[in-house]
């Protein structure tokens, strides 16, 4: 005769087979929340954004691109707000307004120089060299891109 144990987990890897889902031990260092503090690559124009702590949130500030390396003086031309157009891109807060849930902040926004658009936002760490961040523009019109660590 089984195990009580046996007989509970017999169910589990049935689901687990069923379902393609991994019945595994969580990581044994999970990421924490100061994980996404540092330089970051973005996956478009070479991106680098440096976050860091803003109070109780976090803060990124765009600190170069393919264009800020052309153009150091390249202003926020395509802001939606006109008055905001003359502000230099290099330095600019893009990301903030974040709350802290667990590993991941979430309520955040990022903004876009390149279509000059305010997104929602979330930031979860996927291991110790690479940040999920996904922007909504409304939920499900979101789009996930993997940043990764500059050392």
């Amino acid at each position: 005769m089984p195990s009580s144990k046996s007989a509970i987990f017999t169910p589990l890897a049935a689901f687990a087979a069923l379902t393609g889902t991994a019945l595994a031990a969580p990581p044994a260092l999970a990421a924490n929340a100061d994980s996404v503090l540092g330089s970051w690559r973005t996956p478009s124009r070479h991106g680098e954004v440096e976050i860091s702590r803003c109070g109780a949130s976090i803060c990124g500030r765009l600190m170069n691109s393919d264009h800020i390396k052309t153009n150091p003086d390249l202003r926020d031309v395509n802001n939606k707000d006109e008055s905001q157009r003359s502000r230099r891109l290099k330095g600019l807060q893009i990301v903030g307004g974040f709350t802290r849930d667990g590993d991941k902040w979430k309520n955040g926004t990022i903004y876009n120089p390149e279509d000059g658009g305010t997104y929602k936002a979330t930031i979860t760490p996927d291991g110790p060299d690479s940040l999920k961040l996904k922007g909504c523009i409304v939920w499900p019109l979101c789009k996930t891109q993997t940043w990764v660590r500059i050392k």
